[in-house]
């Protein structure tokens, strides 16, 4: 069971897959046109546990340095671009997909 993750910046929504098969899908908010969202392929290489400040509930960094996905102090914000080049999603869909992947998970980000 691999899993995968595709993050549509157009869309605002991140996409997990197992395997090949999609499996959940979640609305997320992404960088301001100043400090974007970097795209290409990535692997999550940390998982932290209430970070604290702005990152919400979770964090998981990404192996582009100083970017992950993580939960929000904001939930406003999901949806839009607001943030510093994160990916970010509501506290309680990060902690679910957390539990689900797992280190050295694929991240794709497409514009």
């Amino acid at each position: 069971m691999a899993y995968r993750i595709t993050v549509d910046m157009s869309e605002r929504k991140l996409y997990l897959y197992q395997d090949s098969e999609l499996v959940k899908t979640y609305p997320v908010g992404i960088g301001r046109v100043l400090s974007q969202t970097p795209q290409g392929e990535f692997m999550i290489v940390n998982k932290v546990p209430n970070p604290g400040g702005p990152f919400g509930a979770f964090w998981m960094g990404l192996s582009k340095r100083h970017y992950g996905i993580h939960g929000t102090n904001d939930p406003a914000s999901i949806g839009k671009r607001v943030s510093h080049g994160c990916i970010r999603m509501h506290n309680k869909d990060v902690l679910e997909l957390a539990k689900r992947v797992p280190l050295g998970t694929h991240v794709t980000i497409r514009p």
